[in-house]
């Protein structure tokens, strides 16, 4: 509920701060003495759209602060928290207006966006007057005001699943298409490539090992005539090899008549021979690896051109031909299995439709029983508010084709305002006071279905009195016994039903060449003598002071 509400420097309004209480609170006072005002510096505390000109002449900017006491579990908070703002102790909403245009919102002392602040502040308060576009006149709230009077929150959150499914399926299915007629129209390339490349078969680093191989056997003939003259040099009949041999069996016959000085040569002559003979060895097995078949350089050059011309064809490494055709190759399998695949994502759409459309109509039923339930409650409190002849309607459109997640129905509160003309939106069809009174006995029946914490009625007994007005403040009083009701009022009989009384009042201000609104909450006996003034008028008769006393005591009782 809203507990204070302070303003300053906006238009006739100096400073101003009030309390308010639970219950239902008037507010009461001459025309022009700033009633607006305070209704459009409150709108401003809860985002509405800021002016300069509603900052007070001379000053440079003013501002309005609401402190509302609401349970921790309130979408109010939610809205707070999901802002990362503070949602500790009472909730504080607070604007402040330049005198250039700009405003600066605040939420418990942090500064937000005008956004968050709207959105806040809409869970908070609602106001309704004759000219209202918000809270029940608008159209977009209908379907949900609906869901609420009906209890179908638990249909209402199943659709919403099954339409959430729906979106999915629908996606899956959209996607996975798109992919296949892409691929459709490369399936006869990506075959060709795959069946090309398997014949092919590529290996990694194949490339390099071909031509590390190509080079040796272009080198070998070369190598070859190097190696053999080495192997004669080495071993052959022109070798050192018999020189060597004979020398060192000369000195073998030597060895006995002087060993210490004979011994070592033949050592080394021995080393030197088995040097040789290793080394011919090797070259010898290096002469045979020398050796190719001219067909298989053949055969390896065609390979590697083949490889090559695969790799310009496909611009890409020969190194990545293998990893290729396995890409080519699963994307003609994908295309394989999506085919397939599309009949399963097809299945899968059709049975969450299917699925929407048995939550769905399940909903719709709800609310057509809740629509007629609805229209019913109202029609009771219509005749005591002097629209006796008028006729409310829920007016439900169905959609099959829809897959909103609110279900199929579009619903706008109509009106018939007198037998015979043509129902039509109640926002068409209904005068301002006719329109107040549809919004109010829609109110008193949907008091304790999920309605703001704070409700705001701007003189919507303009235009009616004595019994109508009497039955507007008895509704009033009733509302106000679940939420906080603040009504702007020239009706004695609502005032006198209030708990709690504010007089409005435009008064000179001391010493200044101007006049500021005041606002005062009354106490019995003045409280009397402002429902007299409105009884009488200008002068106060004791006999409306008296009419007043029964007034007061008769709603009191």
């Amino acid at each position: 509920m809203l507990s204070q509400l302070a303003i300053r420097d906006i238009v006739l309004i100096d400073k101003l701060a009030l309390n308010f209480r639970e219950g239902l609170s008037v507010l009461t006072g001459e025309t022009g003495a700033g009633k607006s005002i305070l209704l459009d510096a409150f709108a401003l505390a809860l985002g509405g759209r800021g002016d300069g000109g509603l900052v007070r002449h001379g000053e440079g900017q003013g501002g309005v602060t609401a402190v509302f006491d609401v349970p921790l579990d309130h979408p109010a908070r939610r809205l707070a928290a999901e802002a990362d703002l503070d949602t500790e102790g009472d909730l504080i909403l607070r604007r402040v207006q330049m005198a250039d245009g700009r405003t600066r919102a605040f939420v418990n002392d942090q500064a937000v966006g005008v956004q968050v602040l709207r959105a806040i502040g809409a869970t908070l308060v609602e106001i309704h007057g004759q000219h209202d576009d918000r809270a029940l006149a608008d159209p977009g709230t209908h379907r949900a005001i609906l869901d609420a009077f009906g209890g179908l929150q638990a249909p209402l959150a199943a659709v919403g699943e099954a339409a959430k499914r729906v979106r999915a399926a629908r996606s899956a299915l959209a996607e996975h298409r798109a992919r296949v007629e892409a691929a459709r129209k490369e399936v006869d390339f990506l075959r060709h490539a795959a069946s090309e490349l398997e014949t092919l078969d590529p290996q990694a680093g194949e490339e390099t090992s071909l031509a590390e191989r190509r080079m040796v056997m272009q080198q070998s003939e070369k190598v070859a005539r190097e190696l053999s003259e080495a192997i004669e040099a080495a071993g052959g009949p022109n070798s050192a090899v018999s020189h060597l041999s004979s020398a060192m069996r000369k000195l073998e016959r030597r060895a006995s008549q002087i060993p210490a000085l004979v011994e070592p040569c033949i050592a080394a002559l021995d080393a030197a021979l088995s040097a040789l003979d290793e080394a011919h060895s090797v070259l010898d097995t290096a002469l045979r690896e020398s050796e190719f078949d001219p067909r298989e350089l053949e055969q390896v050059e065609e390979r590697l051109f083949a490889l090559r011309a695969a790799s310009r064809k496909y611009q890409v490494p020969v190194d990545e031909l293998a990893a290729l055709r396995q890409r080519y190759e699963a994307d003609v399998a994908a295309i394989d299995a999506g085919e397939e695949a599309l009949g399963g994502l097809e299945a899968t759409l059709a049975q969450a439709e299917a699925a929407y459309a048995k939550a769905a109509t399940k909903l719709g039923e709800g609310r057509r029983k809740a629509a007629k339930a609805l229209d019913l409650a109202v029609k009771a409190e219509l005749p005591p508010l002097k629209l006796e002849r008028a006729r409310f309607i829920t007016e439900i459109v169905t959609d099959p084709e829809s897959r909103d997640p609110a279900g199929y129905e579009r619903v706008e509160f109509w009106a018939q305002t007198n037998p015979g003309t043509r129902p039509g939106p109640m926002m068409k069809v209904a005068s301002g006071g006719e329109l107040s009174r549809f919004m109010l006995a829609l109110k008193v029946v949907l008091a304790d279905k999920g309605s703001a914490p704070t409700l705001i009625f701007d003189e919507i007994d303009t235009g009616v009195g004595g019994a109508v007005a009497d039955a507007i403040g008895a509704r009033l009083a009733r509302l106000a016994a679940g939420v906080q009701v603040v009504a702007v009022t020239h009706a004695p009989q609502v005032a006198a039903r209030a708990e709690t009384h504010f007089l409005i009042a435009k008064d000179p201000v001391k010493g200044r060449d101007r006049v500021a609104t005041r606002v005062s909450a009354l106490e019995a006996p003045a409280r009397r003598e402002e429902i007299a003034r409105m009884l009488a008028g200008a002068t106060v008769t004791d006999e409306a002071r008296a009419a007043a006393a029964r007034l007061l005591q008769s709603t009191d009782a």
